[in-house]
């Protein structure tokens, strides 16, 4: 919003003197890292405020494992305020509007994605946390399948905006496979290999939304030891900042031979705003936490990952990125499947698989911070890969 009002009022800036110093908000780095600030600062300001108010609401979680072990382990979280994530969101939100090009429609698209999967993932907390007051045997959340089709359906629609937004772009709908290029080097005009795998537009929304839906639920199984989710999920924004900005610009997308994507680069901008949010919200859900996201939070937070990728034609990357998120998931399934394939036999002591290594005996703070580590070097290993094709 600042950057399209400087553009409407640089006459008038200008003759009183402020436009020089206001110009820097044209350059898309100042406000992307402008955003990572100002969130930090919403967050970190208001939280206070925000706990007190969950907890006079009483919006406290009670963490329930259908195993002793972890429940004992997490007895110690009984009773800590939840639904945090309307903080979280909110903060991105706001951020977004005041330093992102407001005309912008992948703004747009992202702004819908947070808001419509918050109210998801607020519906559900709101209906656990309130089951014990309502009358027995009311619902305890969402359904699993309602949760799911909530998701496959708004991925459905953030695939279809997105493919129709790539215009007649061949390179904003090819498929990007790992060290494979976009585009023919030393080519003066954006030329795309011979090879390119061009998405049709069933292909390409149901990529989306099987990404928004996957991811949603990988960040939200991630959130169950104090500080992981918002750790992992700043780690993945900030290298989802430099792929933005690879993928808005044609010179850098050419030069690295990478799609390019018209208008994707402020998506730099929310990127930076989730970067922010996150490091701000680590501060008060750092061990011991005094406020959880809840669905409230992981749910639009893995949807806006999730989305930014499909915009950037990044999904196998940022399965790369997201590698803990993936790992969470992955888990998960695996030992569904192996109970149910062995009559009862399981891979892992617990799942997620974070609660695997805390049962092994390492610390809580050991497997948050390893588990940031191991992020740090996947992000790390994705962004050599750009240069490797």
């Amino acid at each position: 919003m600042l950057f399209n009002l400087l553009q409407f009022a640089a006459d008038w800036l200008d003759s009183v003197g402020l436009y020089r110093i206001l110009q820097v908000l044209f350059q898309l780095e100042f406000r992307a890292f402008s955003a990572t600030v100002l969130a930090f600062l919403f967050v970190t300001l208001l939280g206070k405020i925000t706990i007190r108010r969950l907890i006079r609401m009483k919006i406290g979680d009670v963490p329930e494992f259908h195993q002793a072990d972890i429940n004992t382990l997490m007895a110690n979280k009984e009773n800590t305020p939840t639904m945090g994530g309307v903080l979280l969101i909110g903060s991105i939100v706001v951020t977004t509007l005041l330093l992102a090009d407001i005309f912008n429609q992948y703004v747009h698209l992202m702004l819908a994605v947070l808001v419509f999967l918050g109210a998801l993932g607020a519906a559900d907390d709101w209906l656990k946390l309130t089951a014990a007051r309502r009358s027995p045997g009311s619902r305890d959340g969402l359904y699993r399948w309602e949760k799911l089709l909530f998701q496959l359906g708004i991925g459905a629609v953030v695939g279809l905006y997105a493919w129709r937004l790539t215009g007649d772009s061949d390179a904003a709908r090819s498929l990007t496979l790992p060290f494979i290029r976009t585009y023919l080097p030393g080519t003066e005009a954006l030329t795309l290999v011979p090879s390119a795998i061009i998405l049709g537009s069933g292909i390409y929304i149901l990529l989306a939304a099987l990404m928004i839906a996957g991811m949603t639920n990988a960040v939200n199984l991630a959130d169950g030891l104090d500080g992981l989710a918002p750790g992992t999920v700043m780690i993945a924004s900030f290298a989802l900042m430099v792929l933005t900005y690879i993928a808005g610009s044609a010179a850098m997308a050419g030069h690295l031979l990478m799609p390019f994507v018209d208008g994707a680069s402020e998506l730099m901008v929310v990127a930076g705003a989730m970067a922010g949010a996150c490091l701000g919200f680590l501060w008060f859900n750092c061990k011991p936490a005094q406020v959880f996201m809840g669905d409230t939070g992981a749910l639009p937070l893995g949807g806006a990952i999730a989305a930014i990728a499909v915009i950037i034609r990044q999904e196998i990357l940022i399965l790369l990125i997201g590698g803990v998120f993936v790992m969470e998931l992955a888990s998960v399934i695996l030992q569904v499947t192996w109970f149910r394939a062995t009559g009862g036999r399981r891979i892992f002591k617990c799942t997620p698989i974070h609660h695997h290594f805390h049962l092994l005996g390492w610390s809580e703070s050991q497997v948050v911070v390893r588990f940031w580590i191991v992020a740090v070097a996947l992000a790390m290993v994705a962004m050599v890969t750009i240069k490797m094709r």
